[in-house]
């Protein structure tokens, strides 16, 4: 059976005993290739569909879905989620008061696209990964292992609700990853590079090749060989975009999304305070901001609310949480549309988007010379932060700076402190931006699609070697 956003409006209408009724059909196609140390080790590609059901009634909410695209199953489902939410409000003390009014979503929207991804051949996508994780091991003896992978999803969504949101989404983002492994003498480097947008395959290599950024993976890789780690200190840190993404995502995104706020996460009573220095405008931003296709572009979130750009600080002020509906209600504040869901059978959750520091007026070689101690973190690893905003971030690449000059190699530097902390340091911002962290997942119960990035930024934080 096709599904339709009036099939689906019907499907609503017949829904009875519920305030709020939701329904979200998504139909996703993920394909993936991966090389591994010179053999092609997966090739899969996973078609999904369903409608996942949302009621309210009584204060509580009921959920369920189905892949089965027959009248008598999604109207089973719904009747489903509504008795869930019944037997919920017979127990649950906490209930749900309201939700906030939204500005819905009618209409059809996508992302710009250059390139199709069904356009390309698989066997044009195998190719060009195996080629790519050749190039690496190719590029020196000193290359003993290469992984390279090419992911793409293709989503088609249709949203709608008893309050009047009637959506039709599609969606596009291809990502394309390189790992080297260089080895002499006992001494190992890893490096990794790759990219990740929203948009099509022209949009995934618009600034290098497959075949460059697999060269540049191995050169890193070898050259990090030589590198020494840095001393433990505490000093001045110039972050690249992708370090700045990564400390705005993990470090501050994370203690702003409003379910956590609620379970008293370290900014809950902090609205309207001074918490970063008056250099700093960090957002969180549905569209993408500064550059196209940024890899966590939504134009409606999965409760039909349109998204717009959240500025979480403002010119170092606490100026708003990221919401749902629900959330938003409790705070009197305006949904900020920051309610995705991974799969139709999932429940929509308050998760980050395209997340960033807004640039400023320092260019980079004025940030550089006005250093006279301190390190450039280039390259961002995985790391961890907490609800109190303590971080620990590795770099793939430090560089020692002397008196605005850039010195010698680092390895196997990381970056930690308390988020606010740091913050409050900031001392330059620069007037480039990119987004670097587009090939990576949040993994907040869900795995979900994000971007982060923003400027150069200097700061002061404690720099550590870790292996």
């Amino acid at each position: 059976m096709q599904i339709s956003i009036e099939d689906l409006k019907k499907f609503m209408e017949e829904a009875r005993g519920a305030s709020y009724v939701e329904l979200r059909y998504h139909a996703r196609t993920l394909n993936e290739i991966r090389v591994s140390k010179g053999e092609l080790d997966r090739i899969r590609s996973v078609v999904n569909n369903g409608i996942g059901i949302r009621v309210l009634v009584g204060g509580c909410w009921g959920f369920s879905s189905t892949g089965e695209m027959s009248k008598e199953s999604i109207m089973d489902s719904i009747n489903d989620a509504i008795s869930s939410a019944v037997l919920l409000s017979k127990n649950k003390k906490r209930k749900v008061e309201k939700l906030a009014d939204a500005n819905l979503a009618v209409g059809t929207f996508k992302p710009r696209v250059n390139g199709n991804l069904t356009d390309y051949g698989i066997e044009d996508k195998v190719r060009m990964v195996i080629d790519s994780e050749k190039s690496v091991r190719k590029f020196s003896g000193k290359i003993k292992a290469a992984f390279c992978t090419y992911r793409e999803t293709i989503d088609h969504k249709m949203i709608v609700t008893s309050d009047g949101a009637s959506a039709e989404l599609f969606d596009s983002k291809p990502e394309f990853s390189v790992t080297a492994v260089a080895k002499e003498s006992g001494n190992s480097a890893t490096a990794t590079e790759g990219k990740g947008v929203t948009g099509g395959w022209k949009d995934l290599f618009n600034s290098k090749s497959a075949d460059n950024i697999a060269k540049e993976a191995a050169k890193k890789a070898v050259k990090l060989l030589k590198a020494k780690q840095p001393k433990g200190e505490r000093t001045q840190i110039i972050l690249d975009p992708g370090m700045v993404g990564l400390i705005s995502h993990e470090a501050i995104g994370h203690t702003v999304e409003a379910d956590f706020v609620l379970s008293g996460s370290i900014v809950k009573d902090k609205m309207g305070q001074k918490v970063a220095s008056d250099l700093v405008t960090l957002v969180d931003s549905g569209p993408s901001q500064f550059i196209d296709g940024a890899a966590g572009t939504v134009y409606v979130d999965d409760e039909g609310v349109l998204t717009g750009r959240t500025a979480i600080i403002e010119h170092g002020i606490m100026r708003s949480y990221l919401h749902n509906r629900e959330t938003a209600a409790i705070f009197s504040a305006e949904p900020t549309g920051n309610a995705r869901a991974y799969e139709y059978d999932n429940e929509p959750l308050i998760r980050m988007r395209n997340t960033f520091i807004e640039p400023g007026t320092y260019s980079y070689n004025e940030i550089i010379k006005e250093t006279k101690h301190g390190y450039l973190m280039k390259g961002a690893r995985n790391g961890q932060a907490d609800a109190n905003g303590e971080f620990m971030f590795g770099s793939q690449e430090a560089y020692l700076i002397e008196n605005g000059e850039i010195k010698q190699l680092m390895r196997g530097a990381s970056i930690s402190g308390r988020a606010l902390d740091v913050l409050i340091t900031i001392d330059a911002v620069g007037k480039d931006f990119q987004y670097d962290i587009g090939t990576g997942y949040c993994g907040k119960y869900q795995p979900m699609k994000v971007d982060g990035g923003g400027p150069h930024i200097r700061c002061t934080a404690i720099i550590g070697g870790i292996q």
